[in-house]
């Protein structure tokens, strides 16, 4: 447990409105597995920050029509 703690302490910081700030990879699926974003070549890292996100919430609840 002490190395895990010495480990966190090690790999996180604390920015000037004292947040906490653990940093952490992003997953995104590219050509069909998941990989670190960082990665990626260049050209699929353009993709990825050109990329729309939507709320599903915003559609409310979808069901699938045979």
């Amino acid at each position: 447990m002490e190395k895990l703690q010495i480990n966190i302490s090690k790999n996180t910081q604390i920015v000037k409105e004292k947040k906490l700030v653990i940093p952490c990879e992003v997953y995104s699926r590219v050509v069909g597995y998941y990989r670190p974003v960082q990665h990626w070549n260049i050209g699929k890292k353009q993709e990825f920050k050109e990329r729309k996100t939507y709320d599903r919430t915003l559609f409310g609840s979808l069901t699938k029509i045979n």
